[in-house]
Protein backbone atom coordinates (compact mmCIF):
# COMPACT_ATOMS: atom_id res chain seq x y z
CA UNK A 1 0.00 0.00 0.00
CA UNK A 2 1.24 3.09 -0.98
CA UNK A 3 2.02 6.35 2.08
CA UNK A 4 1.97 9.70 0.47
CA UNK A 5 4.23 11.91 2.75
CA UNK A 6 3.10 16.01 2.74
CA UNK A 7 6.79 17.72 3.02
CA UNK A 8 6.51 20.66 1.70
CA UNK A 9 5.47 22.73 4.69
CA UNK A 10 6.95 25.98 5.73
CA UNK A 11 7.19 24.84 9.51
CA UNK A 12 6.46 28.29 10.98
CA UNK A 13 5.78 26.98 14.77
CA UNK A 14 9.32 25.53 14.53
CA UNK A 15 11.43 28.10 12.95
CA UNK A 16 14.28 27.60 14.65
CA UNK A 17 15.20 24.46 12.67
CA UNK A 18 12.93 25.05 9.68
CA UNK A 19 14.75 28.19 8.19
CA UNK A 20 17.45 26.21 6.90
CA UNK A 21 15.88 22.69 7.00
CA UNK A 22 11.95 21.67 6.02
CA UNK A 23 10.22 20.94 9.42
CA UNK A 24 10.04 16.90 8.31
CA UNK A 25 13.98 16.85 8.32
CA UNK A 26 14.19 18.17 11.64
CA UNK A 27 16.10 16.03 13.27
CA UNK A 28 15.02 13.69 16.13
CA UNK A 29 17.59 11.93 18.06
CA UNK A 30 20.22 10.66 14.79
CA UNK A 31 17.69 10.27 12.36
CA UNK A 32 15.02 13.37 10.41
CA UNK A 33 11.39 12.97 12.20
CA UNK A 34 10.33 11.82 8.46
CA UNK A 35 12.79 9.07 8.60
CA UNK A 36 10.94 7.80 11.95
CA UNK A 37 7.65 8.14 10.35
CA UNK A 38 8.77 6.34 7.55
CA UNK A 39 9.92 3.42 9.55
CA UNK A 40 6.68 3.37 12.02
CA UNK A 41 4.84 2.68 8.07
CA UNK A 42 7.64 0.49 6.76
CA UNK A 43 7.23 -2.18 9.77
CA UNK A 44 3.90 -2.97 8.31
CA UNK A 45 5.14 -3.51 4.98
CA UNK A 46 3.97 -0.11 3.91
CA UNK A 47 7.33 0.59 2.14
CA UNK A 48 6.44 2.66 -1.45
CA UNK A 49 6.34 6.43 -0.50
CA UNK A 50 5.61 9.44 -2.43
CA UNK A 51 7.09 12.35 -0.95
CA UNK A 52 5.31 16.05 -1.34
CA UNK A 53 8.26 18.06 -1.58
CA UNK A 54 7.63 21.81 -1.11
CA UNK A 55 9.83 24.23 0.82
CA UNK A 56 13.69 23.23 0.63
CA UNK A 57 13.09 20.18 -1.33
CA UNK A 58 16.42 19.98 -2.59
CA UNK A 59 17.32 18.78 1.66
CA UNK A 60 14.80 16.62 1.08
CA UNK A 61 16.27 15.44 -2.09
CA UNK A 62 19.87 15.49 -1.11
CA UNK A 63 19.26 13.63 2.26
CA UNK A 64 18.05 9.94 0.15
CA UNK A 65 19.78 10.56 -2.64
CA UNK A 66 23.24 10.32 -0.34
CA UNK A 67 21.18 8.04 2.13
CA UNK A 68 23.64 5.11 3.41
CA UNK A 69 21.89 2.68 5.19
CA UNK A 70 24.52 1.51 7.51
CA UNK A 71 24.42 4.93 9.15
CA UNK A 72 20.83 3.42 11.03
CA UNK A 73 22.59 -0.16 11.62
CA UNK A 74 24.96 -1.85 13.81
CA UNK A 75 27.98 -2.61 11.09
CA UNK A 76 31.35 -3.74 11.22
CA UNK A 77 33.46 -1.37 8.73
CA UNK A 78 37.10 -3.50 7.66
CA UNK A 79 39.83 -3.00 5.42
CA UNK A 80 39.78 1.04 6.13
CA UNK A 81 36.11 1.63 5.38
CA UNK A 82 36.26 0.00 2.40
CA UNK A 83 34.61 -3.32 3.53
CA UNK A 84 31.27 -2.57 5.55
CA UNK A 85 29.41 -5.97 6.93
CA UNK A 86 25.45 -5.07 8.75
CA UNK A 87 24.83 -6.92 12.16
CA UNK A 88 21.43 -8.21 12.63
CA UNK A 89 18.57 -7.80 10.23
CA UNK A 90 19.07 -5.16 7.02
CA UNK A 91 17.28 -2.02 6.89
CA UNK A 92 13.92 -2.13 4.27
CA UNK A 93 14.57 -1.43 0.89
CA UNK A 94 12.40 1.41 0.69
CA UNK A 95 10.64 2.69 -2.98
CA UNK A 96 10.67 6.67 -2.68
CA UNK A 97 9.31 8.84 -5.02
CA UNK A 98 10.39 12.61 -4.42
CA UNK A 99 7.90 15.15 -6.14
CA UNK A 100 8.09 18.36 -6.18
CA UNK A 101 4.60 19.83 -5.69
CA UNK A 102 5.73 24.25 -4.96
CA UNK A 103 6.29 25.87 -1.71
CA UNK A 104 3.13 27.88 -1.95
CA UNK A 105 0.53 24.52 -2.14
CA UNK A 106 -1.67 23.63 0.24
CA UNK A 107 -2.49 19.74 1.62
CA UNK A 108 -5.08 19.02 -0.76
CA UNK A 109 -3.49 20.39 -3.65
CA UNK A 110 0.05 18.78 -3.08
CA UNK A 111 -2.73 15.63 -2.92
CA UNK A 112 -3.85 16.03 -5.97
CA UNK A 113 -0.59 16.69 -7.90
CA UNK A 114 0.45 13.19 -7.06
CA UNK A 115 -3.34 11.81 -7.88
CA UNK A 116 -1.55 9.56 -11.02
CA UNK A 117 1.25 8.13 -8.78
CA UNK A 118 -1.55 6.31 -6.64
CA UNK A 119 -4.08 5.93 -9.44
CA UNK A 120 -3.96 2.16 -9.33
CA UNK A 121 -4.57 2.02 -5.67
CA UNK A 122 -8.11 1.06 -4.57
CA UNK A 123 -6.47 2.29 -0.88
CA UNK A 124 -3.59 4.59 0.19
CA UNK A 125 -2.30 5.96 3.70
CA UNK A 126 -1.27 9.31 3.70
CA UNK A 127 0.64 11.54 6.51
CA UNK A 128 1.15 15.39 7.78
CA UNK A 129 5.26 13.46 8.66
CA UNK A 130 5.66 15.55 11.57
CA UNK A 131 3.51 13.16 14.31
CA UNK A 132 4.33 9.76 15.97
CA UNK A 133 1.76 7.43 17.22
CA UNK A 134 1.84 3.88 18.34
CA UNK A 135 -1.72 3.27 16.48
CA UNK A 136 -1.92 -0.68 15.63
CA UNK A 137 -2.41 0.68 11.71
CA UNK A 138 -3.11 -2.73 10.66
CA UNK A 139 -6.25 -2.36 12.94
CA UNK A 140 -6.71 1.02 11.47
CA UNK A 141 -6.81 -0.51 7.61
CA UNK A 142 -9.16 -3.09 8.56
CA UNK A 143 -11.55 -1.30 10.41
CA UNK A 144 -11.67 1.30 7.09
CA UNK A 145 -11.88 -1.12 4.45
CA UNK A 146 -14.81 -3.17 6.28
CA UNK A 147 -16.63 0.46 6.75
CA UNK A 148 -16.89 1.14 3.14
CA UNK A 149 -15.92 4.29 4.03
CA UNK A 150 -14.28 7.14 1.63
CA UNK A 151 -11.80 8.67 4.21
CA UNK A 152 -10.20 8.25 7.61
CA UNK A 153 -8.15 9.90 10.18
CA UNK A 154 -6.90 9.26 13.75
CA UNK A 155 -8.57 10.70 15.95
CA UNK A 156 -6.93 12.01 19.55
CA UNK A 157 -6.76 14.35 22.76
CA UNK A 158 -5.11 17.43 22.19
CA UNK A 159 -1.18 16.24 24.12
CA UNK A 160 -1.64 20.12 25.49
CA UNK A 161 -3.36 19.74 28.81
CA UNK A 162 -5.73 22.98 29.93
CA UNK A 163 -8.98 23.55 31.33
CA UNK A 164 -12.21 23.83 30.13
CA UNK A 165 -14.63 26.08 31.69
CA UNK A 166 -18.32 25.74 30.93
CA UNK A 167 -20.68 28.65 31.87
CA UNK A 168 -23.90 29.70 31.25
CA UNK A 169 -25.21 32.77 29.42
CA UNK A 170 -25.04 35.04 32.17
CA UNK A 171 -20.69 33.78 32.88
CA UNK A 172 -22.08 31.41 36.25
CA UNK A 173 -19.80 29.10 36.03
CA UNK A 174 -21.62 25.51 35.84
CA UNK A 175 -18.20 23.12 35.35
CA UNK A 176 -14.49 23.12 35.30
CA UNK A 177 -12.70 19.86 33.86
CA UNK A 178 -9.05 19.24 32.29
CA UNK A 179 -8.85 18.90 28.59
CA UNK A 180 -7.91 15.18 28.80
CA UNK A 181 -11.15 14.23 30.38
CA UNK A 182 -13.59 16.56 27.92
CA UNK A 183 -14.58 15.15 24.51
CA UNK A 184 -12.79 17.27 22.62
CA UNK A 185 -10.57 15.17 19.48
CA UNK A 186 -8.64 16.61 16.85
CA UNK A 187 -7.11 15.27 13.94
CA UNK A 188 -4.00 13.38 14.49
CA UNK A 189 -2.37 13.97 10.61
CA UNK A 190 -2.63 10.14 10.13
CA UNK A 191 -5.53 9.47 7.05
CA UNK A 192 -6.64 6.54 5.03
CA UNK A 193 -8.18 7.27 1.78
CA UNK A 194 -10.07 5.32 -0.59
CA UNK A 195 -9.10 6.98 -4.45
CA UNK A 196 -12.48 8.28 -4.88
CA UNK A 197 -11.60 10.80 -2.51
CA UNK A 198 -10.23 12.69 -5.38
CA UNK A 199 -13.93 13.37 -6.22
CA UNK A 200 -14.43 15.22 -3.59
CA UNK A 201 -11.43 17.68 -3.99
CA UNK A 202 -11.70 20.92 -5.90
CA UNK A 203 -9.10 23.34 -7.26
CA UNK A 204 -7.13 24.96 -4.73
CA UNK A 205 -8.99 23.47 -1.34
CA UNK A 206 -7.13 22.52 1.31
CA UNK A 207 -8.23 18.98 1.94
CA UNK A 208 -9.33 18.81 5.77
CA UNK A 209 -11.92 21.62 4.70
CA UNK A 210 -14.62 21.39 1.84
CA UNK A 211 -13.26 18.07 0.73
CA UNK A 212 -14.00 16.68 4.10
CA UNK A 213 -17.29 18.53 4.56
CA UNK A 214 -17.97 16.71 1.38
CA UNK A 215 -17.40 13.30 2.45
CA UNK A 216 -19.93 14.04 5.97
CA UNK A 217 -22.61 15.43 3.73
CA UNK A 218 -22.34 12.02 1.77
CA UNK A 219 -21.41 9.97 5.11
CA UNK A 220 -18.22 8.70 3.51
CA UNK A 221 -15.63 10.33 6.22
CA UNK A 222 -14.92 7.93 9.75
CA UNK A 223 -12.70 8.51 12.96
CA UNK A 224 -10.46 5.75 14.30
CA UNK A 225 -10.45 7.36 18.10
CA UNK A 226 -7.14 6.65 20.10
CA UNK A 227 -6.50 7.44 23.84
CA UNK A 228 -2.29 5.83 23.38
CA UNK A 229 0.96 7.70 22.74
CA UNK A 230 0.81 10.30 19.84
CA UNK A 231 3.00 13.19 19.36
CA UNK A 232 3.48 15.91 17.08
CA UNK A 233 6.07 17.86 17.15
CA UNK A 234 4.90 21.54 16.65
CA UNK A 235 6.91 23.20 18.74
CA UNK A 236 10.90 22.80 19.89
CA UNK A 237 9.08 21.59 23.36
CA UNK A 238 7.54 18.96 21.14
CA UNK A 239 10.79 18.14 20.01
CA UNK A 240 12.46 18.34 23.27
CA UNK A 241 9.89 15.94 24.50
CA UNK A 242 10.60 13.42 21.86
CA UNK A 243 14.40 13.74 21.76
CA UNK A 244 14.47 12.84 25.74
CA UNK A 245 12.09 9.87 25.10
CA UNK A 246 14.70 8.33 22.00
CA UNK A 247 17.25 8.91 24.67
CA UNK A 248 15.80 6.52 27.25
CA UNK A 249 15.09 4.10 24.17
CA UNK A 250 11.56 4.81 24.78
CA UNK A 251 10.08 4.70 21.25
CA UNK A 252 6.23 3.20 21.29
CA UNK A 253 5.99 4.03 17.65
CA UNK A 254 8.15 1.21 16.74
CA UNK A 255 6.96 -2.39 16.48
CA UNK A 256 7.09 -4.63 19.65
CA UNK A 257 5.59 -1.79 22.26
CA UNK A 258 2.12 -3.05 23.62
CA UNK A 259 -0.56 -0.83 23.09
CA UNK A 260 -3.19 -1.74 25.53
CA UNK A 261 -6.43 -2.77 23.72
CA UNK A 262 -8.54 -0.21 25.73
CA UNK A 263 -7.08 3.04 24.34
CA UNK A 264 -8.39 2.76 20.82
CA UNK A 265 -11.71 2.52 20.06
Amino acid sequence: MKVVLFCGGLGTRIREYSESVPKPMVPIGYQPILWHVMQYYSQYGHQDFILCLGHKANVIKDYFLNYKRVSSSDCVVSNFGKKVEILGERPPDWRISLVDTGIWRNIGERLVAVRHLVEEEEIFLANYSDGLTDAPLPEMIERFRKSGKIACFIAIHPPISFHLAEFDEQGVVQRMRASQQSEIWINGGYFIFRNSIFDYIRDGEELVLEPFNRLIEDGNLMVYRYEGFWRAMDTLRDRQVLEEMIERGDMPWRVGHDVPAAVAR
